[in-house]
């Protein structure tokens, strides 16, 4: 017999399909408008990074919740999993922050426009 984190029966898939479906959500809209402005491909693509890396952190926190209590090693394990999701977390706001960065910088055809 196997001992998780407790948790009522549909709260991981309730979890798992509403991250989904936003996570899906964010990445059309991402490139959805990568395709439309293509003088900021690269602050897009450092957007896009954030949400596969946020992704995958939020796969690792769950998977630690989610973990067999009574499996040895367990504190072990789910603290690598915590860990490696905080890191991941981490990288990702930054690959969040690059991406606004570039995209509120003023481009010559900004300048040029606000000139006349």
């Amino acid at each position: 017999m196997h001992r998780h984190l407790p948790l009522e029966e549909e709260v991981m898939n309730m979890l798992i399909g509403g991250f989904s479906t936003i996570m899906f959500i964010a990445i059309i809209t991402v490139i959805f408008l990568w395709r439309r402005n293509h003088a900021q491909r690269a602050a897009f693509l450092w957007i896009l990074v954030h949400f596969v890396s946020f992704s995958i952190a939020v796969y690792l926190a769950l998977k630690a919740i989610s973990f067999d209590i009574n499996h040895p090693m367990s504190s072990e394990e789910i603290s690598l999993l915590l860990g490696e999701s905080g890191v991941l977390w981490g990288g990702s706001m930054i690959c969040l922050l690059v991406g606004i960065f570039k995209l509120s910088k003023v481009t010559k055809d900004d300048k040029k426009n606000k000139v006349l």
